[in-house]
């Protein structure tokens, strides 16, 4: 008997280091003090009950292992709140990582230094501690792996993995990200040699044909294609970006600026097809990818073909906790709440108000993916109460393997709206101004020194009048920003 009063004293504890009340019992065992009066045989039912969960650690659960999973696990110890209590739950085999990783240092031939784990766990993306599985373990965070959750029982606050684990939650955090979009399968979307990249085992399995690989095809003109090709260039392989749009990252370039990455490509030997559909791609005997057929009835040569046409909210089994039909993803407010008490979204999946420009957004960046988690953890762990106020930040680093003979990095802060101003001739250095009702709204900078990338965010959000004109007669990048600096006061 002694031994089971030892565990009734163990989980009366766990209950009651609940933050808001949030009632870890099983369903069918009342309160506290109904245990304190039950007779043996409801003791048995209830230690049963309670032992029927796999996690451990109940009071808070993340599901999701990637960015801000990392950086969410990083504030809950800051706070004192992760050991004993925190469980993340992730399809993922590894722990949390820096995922942009993936398609930069990771893809880096063998002999020009690629990144590997550990040396990119979170959260050595901001300079802050590398998150490796044995750290998680010294806090006392419960990791699972491998085993995606499934379902959510809102009233009852638990969880269903694929395993058919069942996990419980205080307050639950959805950490879940994005999907990469694939073509449907009926076009050859999962022939042998076309790939994807999200995670880890995609990216290690496009390592593996690259080192195969003699003509390469990317689908997409975006973050992914533009990254993707650039390291594609690095292992000397014949290659091929296509996408439907008029020029690279229409979503974000000026089409000036966007012409003039894709000839810094085509310096370097990649070929572009832009204005092009894909109808189908073409396998051989074995099934194995051999081409890419285009809309126009022509087809391109490739024995590996990766798909970078953008992402999907990967909302899974949480539709019912509120989704944002507009931008996608799910429904949070500055606080990061959703419309269900003790759930809340961060990162890629969440749907939240962008305070700066009046709008709701869901952002698919690194940058968003640290800072929301951050902020979320510390708001449910404190007596925070301001809203999230992001600055919309976007970047890009290619071509930056060894031997390289030309770097490329560029920062975005703020909006692209309105008119722009473009200065600078992409020797190495260009910055994009976007000017709205005279003030400025957005600004882009290739290769700039340390300081000029620390002022883009103060001019963004600071949004200072700018005499267009004066600015269109800059002499250099170096000029451009002096003038727009000096509208700060």
């Amino acid at each position: 008997m002694s031994s089971v009063r030892r565990f009734a004293m163990a989980a009366v504890s766990n209950s009651l280091s609940l933050k808001h009340g949030l009632s870890l019992w099983c369903p069918q065992t009342g309160s506290l003090s109904r245990l304190n009066s039950s007779s043996s045989i409801k003791f048995r039912n209830f230690s049963r009950c309670y032992a029927a969960f796999a996690n451990e650690n109940r009071e808070y659960v993340i599901v999701g292992g990637g960015n801000a999973a990392g950086y969410a696990a990083r504030t809950f110890v800051e706070h004192g709140m992760a050991d004993g209590r925190l469980c993340i739950v992730t399809k993922e085999a590894y722990a949390p990582y820096e995922r942009p990783a993936l398609t930069k240092g990771y893809l880096f031939p063998p002999d020009k230094n690629p990144a590997r784990l550990p040396g990119f766990h979170t959260c050595v993306g901001s300079g802050g501690e590398r998150q490796t599985p044995e750290w998680y373990k010294e806090k006392g965070i419960e990791m699972l792996y491998q085993d995606p959750v499934k379902s959510i029982d809102i009233e009852q606050q638990t969880l269903t993995t694929d395993s058919g684990k069942l996990l419980k939650y205080g307050s639950l955090i959805i950490a879940t990200g994005c999907t990469a979009s694939r073509f449907p399968e009926k076009i050859g979307g999962n022939l042998p040699g076309v790939h994807y990249i999200r995670d880890v085992a995609d990216a290690d399995s496009l390592v593996s044909s690259l080192g195969k690989a003699r003509k390469v095809v990317v689908v997409g003109g975006g973050y992914i294609g533009m990254e993707v090709a650039a390291a594609a260039v690095g292992w000397q392989l014949d290659t091929t970006i296509i996408y439907p749009e008029d020029h690279l990252l229409q979503r974000l370039f000026t089409p000036s600026l966007g012409r003039r990455y894709e000839e810094l490509y085509q310096k370097n030997g990649v070929k572009i097809l832009k204005g092009a559909s894909i109808k189908n791609l073409e396998a051989d005997a074995n099934g194995h990818v051999t081409a890419v057929k285009l809309g126009d009835g022509s087809t391109i040569a490739a024995d590996t073909v990766i798909v970078g046409v953008g992402a999907k909210p990967a909302v899974g089994p949480f539709e019912r906790v509120g989704l944002n039909k507009d931008v996608g993803g799910i429904q949070v407010d500055g606080l990061f709440r959703t419309s269900t008490p003790g759930i809340f979204a961060i990162g890629d999946v969440a749907a939240f108000p962008l305070k700066i420009y009046d709008r709701i957004a869901r952002v698919e960046h690194v940058d968003h993916a640290r800072r929301s988690a951050h902020h979320c953890v510390k708001a449910l762990l404190s007596a925070q109460t301001h809203t999230y106020d992001y600055l919309p930040f976007f970047y890009s680093r290619v071509f930056e393997y060894e031997g390289s003979p030309r770097k490329v990095w560029w920062q975005f802060f703020g909006d692209n709206v309105g008119e722009t101003v473009e200065i600078g001739n992409f020797d190495p250095k260009i910055a994009t101004f976007w000017i709205e009702s005279g003030k400025l709204k957005g600004v882009l900078l290739e290769s700039g020194s340390p300081e000029e990338f620390q002022l883009l965010p103060k001019l963004a959000r600071s949004q200072p009048a700018v005499d267009k004109a004066k600015l269109e007669k800059a002499s250099s990048v170096e000029e451009a920003l002096a003038i727009v600096g000096a509208s700060l006061g």
